[in-house]
């Protein structure tokens, strides 16, 4: 089957591709504003320490079981149970993997489009196009659908191209694109006046809030969630990872590019919120909190960079395009979680298949639009709130509890002979086995209750 599925023709095509997935727009916002409210370098800090003690081998979980099936999450989990009744739950967790991440994309496509129209926006107002600048820039029905059709026609065209001529071609050209745009924006952002006191808040830490139970608990969550687990998209991925290639130091690899990209986009976005503080826009609300991370993307950010003159224009569109590549390497994973089920299962052509799913998602997407108030954030929360943790807890009981613990250890072992005298192994089955699940748990209820 590997041969008709394809492979990454690299490690470095599937570490750059998994990246990608990994880093999306949760890690670029989501991950600085979290830092900001949350005691600064005491949340960096718990932030590091959850992404290797919890996260990590929660990841190892999804690629494990995805090299070893080398199929779609349904026939994956299926693959590693053994009883009627667990390869019936595998097919029922299969297919919400596959609704979940259809979901996410759905939404997600939405915000994506929002940062095209962004990073046109200054353009068009450039060129004394003030009208159209204003309808990109503006929030209507309209803008909305058509870049979201834009950013899901990419998305679309990227997965059909197949493994090594569509996700890799692309995350290879992305991904280091992503980072070089990332550390340009860092370099100019440092030189203006505030910079320097966003660094303070986000390097120095609030010691007396490093133990405090929100701190852990939002820690948890956002090193768990930015690594794009619970929805097989992570599954799927290593399921295109050949024999040969030690899949804990590829697990490894993508964590730290993950944090890494993380780590920076706090250094990118936390100077540039005390510049624009600096430059009298504010970010703080009438509580006396840091503003919410959409207010912040797109009023605090662009009216910061409309400060600056002709370079606030180039700066803009740089941040901008660094938004939607982070969006665009995120979306590809989560359109192929259901397009490799469509190819696998019912037989369609890669490109049928993509085109076919696309559509159907860009349908959800629209329906979103047209029911913004509604559906935006109820999508938002059943996915992620709900569905992606509980998702998560049954990957890693399959890989700890379901998949017998010697099936586990040859698979790992394939391209990496030493593994049962490694440290990874005599750590990892245990925390997949008790801590990783308790941890999900914590996390499911606190956002649950909270």
């Amino acid at each position: 089957m590997a041969g008709t599925r394809g492979e990454f023709s690299s490690r470095l095509g599937f570490i750059l591709a998994a990246s990608g997935s990994a880093v999306g727009l949760g890690n670029i916002w989501g991950f600085p504003t979290q830092a900001a409210s949350n005691g600064g370098a005491a949340f960096l800090l718990m932030y590091l320490l959850m992404a290797f003690l919890l996260a990590y081998p929660a990841l190892m979980a999804e690629l494990i079981i995805g090299r070893h099936a080398k199929a779609n999450i349904v026939s994956a989990l299926r693959q590693v149970s053994n009883t009627t009744f667990s390869r019936f739950v595998a097919s029922l967790s299969g297919f919400a993997g596959i609704i979940t991440a259809s979901l996410i994309l759905a939404f997600y496509a939405i915000v994506a489009g929002w940062m095209i129209a962004f990073a046109a926006g200054p353009v068009m107002g450039a060129a004394g196009q003030e009208e159209v600048a204003g309808w990109l820039t503006g929030f209507g029905h309209g803008r909305n659908l058509a870049f979201m059709l834009i950013f899901m026609l990419m998305t679309c065209l990227i997965i059909s191209g197949g493994v090594q001529q569509g996700i890799e071609k692309w995350s290879t050209r992305l991904m280091p694109l992503l980072i070089i745009i990332l550390l340009a924006l860092i370099a100019y952002v440092m030189t203006l006046p505030g910079a320097m006191q966003g660094i303070k808040v986000y390097l120095l830490p609030d010691f007396g809030r490093s133990f405090n139970f929100q701190l852990i608990v939002n820690a948890l969550g956002q090193a768990f969630f930015s690594l794009s687990l619970g929805v097989g998209t992570m599954l799927v991925y290593g399921s295109y990872v050949s024999k040969t290639e030690n899949i804990a130091s590829l697990g490894r690899a993508i964590t730290l590019i993950d944090i890494g990209i993380a780590v920076l986009a706090g250094l990118l976005i936390i100077p540039a919120m005390y510049v624009a503080q600096h430059n009298g826009v504010e970010i703080f609300d009438a509580a006396g909190k840091l503003i919410g991370e959409d207010t912040l993307i797109f009023t605090v950010l662009p009216a910061l960079f409309s400060t600056m003159g002709d370079t606030g224009i180039v700066v803009g569109v740089a941040f901008f395009v660094l938004m939607t590549i982070a969006a665009l390497t995120s979306s590809i994973s989560l359109l192929e979680s259901p397009v490799s089920y469509v190819t696998e299962v019912h037989g369609l052509s890669r490109r049928a298949a993509a085109f076919l799913v696309s559509a159907v998602i860009t349908l959800i997407s629209a329906i979103i639009v047209f029911n913004f108030g509604d559906l935006f954030v109820f999508v938002i929360t059943l996915t992620t709130r709900y569905a992606q943790p509980l998702l998560g807890l049954m990957l890693c009981l399959f890989a700890g509890w379901i998949w017998h613990r010697n099936h586990v250890l040859e698979e790992i072992k394939a391209g990496f002979e030493s593994a049962e005298q490694s440290f990874f192994w005599r750590i990892w089955p245990a925390y997949i086995r008790y801590v990783c699940p308790v941890v999900i748990l914590t996390v499911f209820g606190q956002k649950v209750l909270g």
